[in-house]
């Protein structure tokens, strides 16, 4: 197995939890070198890697396969652009870019210099939407008739990272969390033919939206996506309604918290939910409804970098297409555009 060697863009947040340990955890890759304006944390964790202080290195260095753009989103674009340049394969964080147009610059550079290209919309491998999927595609439920996802948290305090505080372009709630459920709805249901969205900000002196509903209009049925940063109690995380019946799951995915702890990737019981989250299926069933607990599917984000390899290596199709995360981005402009000017916006 020919390793594939690997550099992240920063070690904050995302590279500490998200990216690093899958990629040291999997044999088809080299976690090589890390990008650190100012410090040197990775090394700590990871001895034998390469710490540097500028892009530049990491582009001018021909043993360098893959780069992570784990930047703050509004440098997605520009980093991006001169990795692909320089003839590197590229992951991109979630959210892809900040505008469409510049996700369509990317997607048709990478044509041109036949690089791979893909988007870090992990939340596909959580345990309760792969849960979710496995019931809505088994069509238990009958015809959808609406679903609501939630992404709450209880926050009052503003981001001690003020890139996420400043009332720029890609930043707010809609861009980070919304573009999770934003991709998961896109998964399931496609591409709606229409989109409202509210956006406000509670927080205390918040200069960025921490509040959303946005409304995906679909042509038998309409999906409400939701997140506050004032939600102390959990809620249901997914509800499902359809003709025959519902289903109601909570947001339950532990790789989050194993990964704070230091768990390693796919060690005994990575990414097993508790019994107690198991979803509620309440249905038509051989004649009566019934109830019935739905045993949760097992996250495991692993799965795209073993995506990555294969793409890489294999010639196989990325594990999130760039046209899928373009489509986030759209949803995510329609709804914005919807919040300014308070009408539905048609797609």
């Amino acid at each position: 197995m020919k390793q594939i060697r690997t550099a992240l863009c920063s070690y904050g947040m995302s590279g500490h939890l998200f990216h690093a340990p899958f990629i040291e955890a999997n044999p088809g890759f080299e976690l090589y070198a890390v990008w650190e304006r100012n410090k040197d944390v990775a090394v700590k964790k990871y001895p034998k890697i390469k710490t540097v202080r500028n892009l530049e290195d990491l582009l001018m260095d021909d043993s360098i396969e893959l780069i992570i753009v784990n930047t703050p989103n509004i440098t997605h674009f520009e980093f991006a652009k001169q990795i692909i340049e320089a003839g590197k394969h590229l992951v991109i964080e979630k959210p892809f870019a900040v505008t469409g147009n510049q996700c369509h610059e990317l997607i048709e550079l990478a044509a041109k210099y036949h690089v791979m290209l893909s988007v870090y919309h992990n939340r596909r491998w959580d345990s309760d939407f792969k849960t979710v999927q496995r019931v809505y595609n088994s069509g238990v439920l009958g015809e959808l008739v609406d679903a609501e996802f939630h992404y709450d948290r209880y926050e009052s305090n503003l981001s001690y990272k003020t890139h996420k505080e400043k009332p720029t372009l890609g930043v707010g709630s809609l861009y980070d969390l919304g573009s999770h459920l934003i991709d998961q709805a896109l998964v399931l249901f496609g591409m709606p033919a229409s989109v409202y969205g509210y956006l406000d900000a509670f927080r205390d002196k918040s200069q960025v939206a921490d509040y959303f509903d946005v409304k995906l209009y679909y042509k038998e049925f309409v999906v409400t996506l939701k997140s506050s940063y004032f939600v102390k109690e959990p809620q249901a995380a997914y509800i499902l309604n359809g003709k025959n019946g519902s289903f109601i799951k909570s947001k339950a995915d532990i790789q989050e918290a194993q990964l704070q702890k230091e768990i390693a990737p796919n060690t005994i019981n990575w990414g097993k939910e508790p019994a107690s989250e198991q979803g509620l299926l309440h249905v038509l069933k051989d004649g009566p409804f019934k109830k019935e607990k739905v045993p949760t599917e097992v996250g495991n984000y692993a799965s795209f970098y073993n995506g990555i390899y294969d793409s890489i290596r294999n010639n196989q199709p990325v594990p999130v297409l760039p046209e899928e995360a373009l489509n986030v981005i759209v949803v995510i402009e329609a709804a914005i555009k919807s919040n300014q000017e308070k009408k539905v916006i048609n797609l």
